[in-house]
């Protein structure tokens, strides 16, 4: 470790215990040049809490907004919607690097300086990338940071190192790049009460008005939200951010029973790096239960961020050891592009499939199925998680969760056949690929004829349980009249061609099927189709074949773009077989001795962590496409022997 790297950590240690961190069982340290910083245990290890900060400490946008000399610039901005409440935490990041005095100076200078994130590449780097979703996706990002810098950052920077005496620093775009990474790579999620967001006083009220709708859009905080639209795709998992951490609780009371969540950095708990299998998790402690820091300091209220050691009893707790958190079951993807690393052979890795949105337009009837699938709620876009193979047609052992296929066979029950005119396909519970995807496939697929046949069926069922709705009627009370009446429909369903295995399959049938009719008649029989009943109706017209022929096209339409950029998957392997990472001092060293030599029976080829990163990351894209592939065009095989 560098001395320059030692002498960054005292102050900020200082900085810490000034500003009541308490580091009660870990130490900060550095770890690795591909690492930084890292949090280790220390001899102090006691009841399970290793380190305390005060929420106060945290950089939220409430914080930015109460700021001096940014606040009241960016105030009026944000009311109006002009930023957001990311912006306004970027912002903060790039001014205080640049003050000359800044109180945050101890803790900007802790945190790196470069990133390896494909905004950071080299131009040679991100060849590497070529063929993949992060190609185009970092090159619309770095544009559009670009455009936001000169349109936006710029001049403000600029303007507010002047309000703050200094008329001689200049603000780069490095300086807003450097900020933004900072933000993506070390924000936390952070569930807060309502009154600390909204503090009582009606000025303050008014004064963070702004920031519901952004607390709201941030506690969508899905594990894994679909990543669409290119840059989008990333960019929207992202800032539905799963607390950064899985498994992140809270024990805060709000006196107004809410708790929203509102993303900020964290000076302390952000030096803790990822790992599969995390030794910790951190939470919100309202009460102070589980710190002992009182809720109230000073007639302030506190709240504390605590880092606890939960997986590792105190005896097997070496000295030393780094303290792992988890950033969440994240593909390569997703880490690569927001954070500037990957896991070999990541377990969460997926692969991502679309249908081009502009490609509808081209199509024979795409007014037709432009609207079928808006009425299905269908998607053009999904992600193809690794553990789906797990379920497929040649899964290499037993699923992990036994009731996972059983969830999957009552998904797909609900949304098939309510006339009964196909029988249901023996492959069903072995189809790995998303229903919603499937139904915007069957429906782009449709023919002239398909289109004409399900509306003749959607038509057709609905004046049946109507006529048999109003014959009730007559004999039987309203509420009566619905229920008898969709039971004799779905009698007359389930034993319409549809054969099941066992009478359990035959019961989920029936009161799927009585649901559906409910929906269908209504209290007065006056409702458009549901998108589950559109989407069996096109699938009764339609069947599989179609639609799976189509994602076998899409597939290998993937399969070629990622293998034409930078070869087959076998390349790929033998390049990280032969690799040897050159940021690392050893082994650098290790790579100049042998760089010229054969090491057994070839030779070492040195690449930078970025490269390396690259290769795995479309290497683990190659491997999911060819097995999604393999999956895909045994069920059309199926489909079309089963007449699907």
């Amino acid at each position: 470790m560098e001395i320059s790297t030692e002498a960054k950590l005292e102050p900020f240690l200082q900085w810490l215990q000034v500003n009541k961190v308490e580091l009660r069982g870990c130490k900060i340290k550095y770890s690795d040049e591909s690492k930084g910083f890292g949090i280790f245990s220390s001899n102090e290890f006691s009841d399970g809490v290793l380190l305390v900060v005060p929420l106060d400490l945290a950089i939220t946008p409430m914080r930015v907004l109460q700021d001096p000399l940014i606040g009241p610039e960016c105030r009026a901005m944000f009311e109006d919607g002009e930023v957001d409440d990311r912006f306004l935490m970027i912002l903060f990041l790039t001014v205080e690097r640049l003050r000359k005095n800044s109180s945050w100076k101890p803790y900007l200078d802790m945190l790196p300086t470069t990133f390896g994130n494909p905004l950071w590449f080299t131009d040679d780097e991100l060849l590497e990338l070529k063929g993949t979703t992060l190609y185009r996706a970092t090159e619309l990002q770095k544009q559009n940071l670009l455009t936001l810098y000169d349109d936006k950052v710029k001049d403000l920077v600029k303007k507010l190192l002047v309000l703050d005496g200094d008329s001689e620093s200049e603000v780069s775009f490095e300086d807003f790049l450097w900020a933004n990474s900072i933000f993506w790579t070390r924000a936390l999620n952070i569930p807060l009460p309502h009154s600390y967001v909204f503090p009582q006083n009606q000025e303050d009220l008014n004064k963070y008005d702004s920031i519901n709708n952004s607390a709201e859009l941030s506690n969508d905080h899905n594990s894994r939200g679909e990543l669409i639209n290119g840059l989008n795709d990333i960019k929207n998992e992202a800032q539905r951010v799963n607390s950064q951490v899985n498994g992140a609780t809270s024990t805060l009371t709000s006196t107004q029973g809410e708790t929203l969540w509102i993303e900020g950095l964290v000076p302390g708990i952000d030096f803790c790096n990822h790992d599969l299998k995390a030794a910790a998790t951190w939470e919100v402690d309202g009460t102070g239960l589980i710190t002992g820091v009182p809720f109230s300091i000073s007639g302030s209220d506190v709240i504390t961020l605590i880092l606890s050691n939960l997986k590792v009893e105190r005896s097997s707790f070496h000295s030393e050891k780094e303290i792992s958190i988890s950033y969440g079951n994240k593909g390569n993807e997703e880490l690569l592009y927001l954070y500037g690393f990957v896991i070999d052979n990541n377990p969460d890795d997926y692969l991502m499939i679309h249908y081009p949105a502009e490609a509808i337009h081209s199509i024979p009837l795409s007014d037709s199925k432009a609207l079928l699938l808006e009425e299905q709620k269908a998607q053009l876009r999904c992600l193809l998680p690794k553990s789906l193979l797990e379920h497929g047609f040649f899964a290499a052992g037993h699923p992990k969760d036994g009731n996972n296929d059983n969830k999957l066979e009552v998904d797909r029950i609900s949304s098939f056949s309510w006339s009964g005119q196909r029988r249901m396909p023996s492959y069903l519970n072995k189809l790995v690929f998303p229903e919603n995807f499937l139904t915007a496939l069957r429906t782009i697929a449709m023919q002239e004829d398909e289109i004409s046949k399900v509306s003749s069926l959607l038509e057709e069922a609905f004046l049946v349980c109507i006529s048999l709705f109003s014959c009730l009627q007559i004999v039987f009370p309203n509420n009566v009249s619905i229920q008898v009446a969709s039971i004799v429909y779905c009698c007359t369903r389930v034993t319409n061609g549809c054969m099941f295995e066992s009478f359990m399959f035959w019961f989920l049938h029936l009161i799927g099927s009585i649901i559906d009719f409910q929906k269908l008649v209504g209290s007065g029989g006056e409702r458009q189709p549901s998108d589950a009943e559109v989407r069996a109706a096109v699938w009764e017209t339609c069947g599989d074949s179609g639609a799976l022929q189509l994602l076998v096209d899409l597939l290998q339409a993937k399969l070629t773009e990622l293998e034409e950029s930078s070869g087959m998957e076998d390349y790929d392997s033998e390049l990280l077989l032969k690799s040897c990472i050159t940021e690392s001092q050893g082994q650098h060293a290790s790579c100049e001795n042998n760089s010229s030599e054969e090491t057994n029976g070839w030779t070492q080829h040195k690449m930078s962590r970025k490269t390396w990163s690259s290769i795995v990351y479309r290497r683990g894209q190659k491997e999911l496409a060819l097995l999604f592939l393999k999956e895909a065009e045994h069920a059309l095989q199926l489909a079309l022997t089963e007449g699907n």
